[in-house]
């Protein structure tokens, strides 16, 4: 894939990092933003690395209301200051967040927030699978399968990990990465509420 002077100059604003130093992980990444950012944190370039550990104790709880009123979602997503959570881009990613949410019907935030005996029981299918299907395998390969399968299924229930319904070559996460290099503050997904009637 080819390093244009845009890709590079792109990365740049994301993470703040040098020039070359966003050029030489885009290459070294394949050309592979995600993984160019990875490299560069690995190096300590990134601002996003160094912002990540500020308090973000501002920000907004958006609600968003499905048409006929039968699905409602409340998210709650925070900055560092004010002056950032009343800007127009900050107000477009909560509302874009709380809409995901109702598409979607995540079951957490972030993988840490899944009650361990969901993900005790998740597990528990996933061996019986394997076992079902007769072939013997030695415990490690089987841990190695139930732990690709958990992976999957965090993917699936946690908003953090959810590919986004609008863009879905990006996750909840890389949208809240991409918005907060923007805004160049902190942003914290701290939680979200959804309703829908009989539920």
């Amino acid at each position: 894939m080819e390093i244009t002077s845009a890709r590079v100059k792109e990365l740049r604003e994301k993470t703040g990092a040098g020039m070359m130093d966003c050029k030489n992980a885009l290459t070294d990444a394949g050309g592979d933003e995600e993984k160019a950012i990875e490299i560069l944190r690995k190096k300590g370039l990134s601002r996003v690395e160094k912002r990540s550990g500020r308090e973000a104790k501002e920000g907004l709880v958006e609600a968003y209301i499905h048409t006929g009123g039968k699905l409602g979602v409340l998210v709650e997503l925070n900055s560092e200051t004010d002056f950032v959570a009343r800007t127009d881009e900050f107000r477009a990613l909560v509302r874009d967040i709380a809409l995901h949410v109702a598409a979607t019907n995540p079951l957490a935030v972030a993988r840490e927030d899944i009650p361990a005996d969901v993900v005790a029981k998740e597990k528990e299918i996933y061996r019986a699978q394997i076992e079902a299907e007769g072939k013997k395998k030695p415990p490690e390969i089987i841990e190695k399968i139930v732990s690709g399968k958990m992976d999957k299924f965090y993917s699936e229930v946690c908003l953090l990990e959810q590919p986004f319904v609008k863009i879905p070559e990006k996750t909840i996460k890389t949208l809240i990465a991409d918005a907060a290099a923007k805004l160049g503050e902190n942003l914290i997904l701290r939680r979200f509420c959804r309703f829908k009637i009989g539920e």
